[in-house]
């Protein structure tokens, strides 16, 4: 098998399956006070795969269902605390990556299942990457997408004005409503604003975090990004804050791709934008190095988010060749 395949951005029909509706929807009562949004579609009896969002904060979608072929597969879609249909919304109480980690164990036992795909992208990686570890008896593959490993580098890159040598409006942009004595560390400037109790302030703040990350998502953008709703961008903005203020509530810089021991026999797809401005493939290639059982599928012409062409005719044909090759 390849390690690396470098692919061109292909004109062909659209790789997604039909939409599916849900079988089950409910609300997972996970303790500390929260309620999280599980729904379950396609075939019941189909090789189980759970599908890691965004963010931390960003809330599943039905589009999701439609990267799984829904006769094969028994698709698991959830919205991690605090965001989507998860109850509190926006809250940061109880809410780190360990409590996101043993939520999917509870809904893994909750739904009977012994063990289960893992497909997440940006964020979603990180956490796919930091469940397997912490339970590779429970993950028979791993797909990931635009691979971010919770790294200082990595946040300084994004938000230490490393991507916004290449956006320099856009930077600006989301730089205007912090004074400029407290611009040297923008996490920690956007923290104080996006939890000072004033709804409004914090409403003002979120889009302007929420914009930034927004804005550079795809490789055709234009700099700009399109009004984001208040309630959503409050909680989208919080949660990544309180993610990133805290390094992802790891160990120490670097932790997973010092554990990468312990899931090497996983197999895996890395699917990477080669001009991802949000994640750079340096992540993704570094992981693939560490990772002998993984298919590294660097994309030319492609960026960082789920939706580009490129990135959903990877995806979508990796998950149709899991079901093919591998029996449920």
């Amino acid at each position: 098998m390849d390690r690396y395949i470098d692919h061109t951005q292909r004109r062909e029909p659209d790789p997604l399956h039909p939409p599916v509706e849900p079988f089950d929807q409910r609300m997972l009562d996970v303790g500390d006070g929260h309620l999280i949004y599980v729904e379950q579609s396609g075939n019941p009896d189909g090789r189980p795969v759970v599908v890691l969002h965004g963010g931390p904060g960003g809330g599943c979608s039905p589009g999701m269902r439609r990267y799984f072929d829904a006769e094969a597969y028994r698709i698991i879609l959830f919205d991690q605390r605090g965001c989507g249909r998860s109850r509190p919304h926006a809250s940061v109480d109880y809410n780190t990556t360990w409590h996101l980690v043993a939520d999917i164990e509870r809904i893994r036992e909750t739904l009977d299942i012994p063990a289960w795909c893992v497909f997440g992208g940006s964020w979603g990686a990180t956490l796919a990457l930091i469940y397997a570890q912490a339970h590779p008896e429970r993950v028979s593959h791993l797909i990931l997408r635009g691979v971010f490993l919770m790294t200082q580098a990595e946040l300084d890159w994004f938000y230490g004005g490393g991507a916004g040598r290449f956006w320099p409006d856009t930077w600006q942009r989301f730089i205007d409503p912090i004074p400029e004595e407290e611009r040297s560390d923008l996490i920690r400037a956007y923290h104080k604003r996006l939890f000072s109790g004033d709804h409004d302030e914090e409403i003002r703040h979120a889009r302007a975090w929420s914009a930034w990350e927004n804005a550079l998502a795809s490789i055709t953008s234009n700099g700009n990004s399109g009004p984001c709703p208040g309630s959503y961008a409050r909680a989208f903005a919080r949660l990544e804050n309180h993610y990133f203020i805290n390094q992802g509530f790891l160990d120490f810089d670097g932790q997973i791709l010092a554990r990468m021991d312990r899931i090497a026999h996983v197999p895996g797809v890395i699917v990477q934008g080669r001009y991802d401005m949000i994640c750079p493939p340096e992540s993704a290639w570094k992981l693939a190095q560490r990772w002998p059982a993984a298919e590294l599928r660097l994309v030319r012409d492609a960026g960082h988010a789920l939706s580009e062409p490129a990135i959903t005719a990877e995806l979508a044909r990796a998950m149709d060749r899991i079901a093919r090759e591998t029996p449920p």
